[in-house]
C-alpha cells in the first residue's frame, strides 16, 4: 500500500523519527513544522493522511484538523492527532474536532502502522467513491461531494456484539440517549442480524468464551450488507495483537477497557458521520448516473461511464505513481446460446454473469458492460499478479456452475475468456492504450481455445 503522508509538528526530531519510520515502510513522507504549512499543503497537495502534533506556534493542532474538516474539498482526509498529551479531555477534544484517532508520544511503531493502514483503506474508497461522483458531474449530472456526512436526522442504529450482559451494559449505559442499541450476545446470530438490521456501527467484544472475536470482524467484512459497516472492537488492556490482527483484517476503529464515556461517544460520532458520508455518496452517484451511464439489462456501468472515468483512473495512477488494472471479459461462443435457446435465454445469461461478476470484485473496484457480451473491470490499487488470480478464480466459479434459463426450467454451460492487462508508469501510457493491450490479450485467449486467462504486460 503506498500513500502520502502530511507529518505536522513544529519540533524537528520529531518529524524526522516519523518520517523514518514510514519511509521504512514505502510511504511517501512530506512535512510541515507549523498549523498554516499544514493547511496550505493539504489545499495544493493531494494527501493520503495526515499526522498532527496539538502543541505548536500559531494555530494549534485542535483548530487545524477543524478547519480540514469543515472543508469540503479536505473533510474526507484521515486526521491522527499525535501529541505527547495524554490526558482524555485532550483526546476526547480532538476527535470532537474531526479526528479519526489520537496516538500519545512516544509513539508506539506497532499502533502507528496498523493505525495508518487501516485508514488509508478507507481513504482508498473514499477517494474512488469521489471521483465516481466527480466522473458523473463531468459528464453534466449533479451529484453533491459538498456533503459531510451529517449525524442529523435518524438516530444512529448501533449493534453491540457481547456475549456478557454485564459489560454490555456498562458500555451502553452512555449511549442510550442518542444511539438505538440492539445487543446480540451469540456470535454467528449477531452476524445474521447485522445483516438484517442497516446498522450504522456495530461494536465488537475482543473476547468470546468459545468463538473467536476476528471471526466475527471477517465475515461482516465479507457480506455485501454489511461490508462498510463501520466496526469498534471493543478489547482489554492486553490486546495489543488482537488489536493489530483487527485493523488489518478491516476494523476500523477500537477502545481499550475501561471505557471512558465521553471518548466512547466521540468515536462512535466519527464512526457514523464518516459512514453517512460515505453513503451519501453512493447514493448521490447511484442516483445521478443511473440512467445515463448504467446498462439497463446487466445493472452495471455502460461504456459511456468507462470512457470516462478510465480516463480519470488512468491519469491519477500516472501522475501518483498507483497500480491499476483492467480486465477485459467475453462470454464464449455466446451467438450459440442466442441461436439455440433464443435471445430471453441470452439476456438470461447477462444478467447471472453480471451478478457474479458483482460478487468477484471488490467495492472499489468498477464493472462495466463493455458491449453485447463484453464486460471490463477496472482494478485500482491493483498489481497485475493480483489482477490474473481475480480473473481466474472468476473464470473457474463460472465454468463450475451452470447458468440458468427460462425462469429456472433449464440449465446450460458458460464459459469465458478473460484479458489481463495492468498500467504501465510511461509517458505515452493512455487509457486507450490499456484498453487495447487487454482486448489484445482477450484475443488470445480466444484464439487459443478459449476458456482462459491471458495477460499482457505491454
Amino acid at each position: 500500500m503506498t500513500a502520502r503522508i502530511l507529518v505536522v509538528d513544529d519540533i524537528e526530531a520529531n518529524r524526522d523519527l516519523l518520517e523514518t519510520r514510514l519511509t521504512a515502510e514505502y510511504f511517501n513522507v512530506i512535512t510541515a513544522s507549523d498549523g498554516q504549512e499544514a493547511l496550505k499543503i493539504c489545499a495544493e497537495t493531494s494527501v493520503d493522511l495526515v499526522l498532527l502534533d496539538i502543541m505548536m506556534p500559531g494555530i494549534d493542532g485542535f483548530e487545524v484538523c477543524e478547519q480540514l474538516k469543515a472543508n469540503a474539498a479536505t473533510c474526507h482526509i484521515p486526521v491522527v492527532i499525535v501529541t505527547a498529551l495524554d490526558e482524555m479531555a485532550d483526546r476526547v477534544r480532538g476527535l470532537q474536532a474531526g479526528a479519526d484517532d489520537f496516538l500519545t508520544k512516544p509513539v508506539d511503531e506497532m499502533q502507528l502502522l496498523a493505525r495508518v493502514r487501516s485508514l488509508l483503506r478507507l481513504k482508498m474508497l473514499t477517494d474512488e467513491l469521489r471521483l465516481r461522483a466527480v466522473t458523473a458531474r463531468d459528464i453534466g449530472l449533479d451529484t453533491l461531494l459538498s456533503d459531510k456526512g451529517d449525524e442529523s436526522g435518524a438516530k444512529p442504529k448501533v449493534l453491540v456484539v457481547d456475549e456478557r450482559s454485564s459489560s454490555f451494559e456498562r458500555l451502553v449505559k452512555p449511549l442510550r440517549k442518542n444511539f438505538e442499541i440492539v445487543h446480540a450476545g451469540e456470535p454467528q446470530a449477531a452476524v445474521m442480524t447485522a445483516a438484517e438490521g442497516d446498522f450504522d456501527c456495530v461494536f465488537v467484544a475482543a473476547r468470546f468464551t468459545e468463538f473467536d472475536a476476528l471471526r466475527i470482524c471477517s465475515q461482516l467484512r465479507s457480506l455485501d450488507r454489511t461490508r462498510f459497516v463501520p466496526i469498534i472492537l471493543v478489547a482489554e488492556t492486553d490486546d495489543d495483537n488482537l488489536v493489530k490482527r483487527g485493523l488489518e483484517l478491516g476494523v476500523n476503529d477500537y477502545i481499550v477497557r475501561p471505557v471512558d464515556p465521553n471518548e466512547l461517544t466521540a468515536r462512535l460520532r466519527t464512526q457514523v458521520r464518516r459512514k453517512r458520508y460515505h453513503d451519501s455518496l453512493r447514493d448521490n452517484v447511484a442516483a445521478s448516473i443511473e440512467l445515463a451511464v448504467t446498462d439497463g439489462l446487466t445493472g452495471l456501468h455502460n461504456r459511456r461511464y468507462l470512457d470516462t472515468h478510465l480516463e480519470t483512473l488512468v491519469a491519477r495512477g500516472l501522475n501518483r505513481g498507483k497500480q491499476l488494472s483492467l480486465l477485459i471479459t467475453d462470454i464464449d461462443r455466446f451467438k450459440d446460446v442466442n441461436d439455440t435457446h433464443g435471445h430471453d435465454a441470452g439476456d438470461d445469461v447477462l444478467r447471472e454473469f453480471a451478478r457474479r461478476l458483482r460478487d468477484n470484485v471488490r467495492g472499489m473496484d468498477l464493472a462495466c458492460r463493455y458491449g453485447g457480451e463484453e464486460f471490463v473491470i477496472v482494478m485500482p490499487d491493483t498489481p497485475p499478479h493480483i489482477a490474473a488470480e481475480v480473473a481466474e478464480r472468476l473464470r473457474a466459479q463460472i465454468e463450475s456452475d451452470d447458468f440458468s434459463i427460462e425462469n429456472g426450467a433449464r440449465t446450460i454451460e458458460v464459459t469465458v475468456s478473460v484479458g489481463v492487462t495492468s498500467l504501465i508508469q510511461s509517458e505515452n501510457e493512455t487509457a486507450k492504450a490499456l484498453l487495447k493491450r487487454a482486448d489484445e490479450a482477450l484475443y488470445e485467449a480466444k484464439q487459443t481455445g478459449r476458456n482462459r486467462v491471458v495477460s499482457r504486460a505491454a
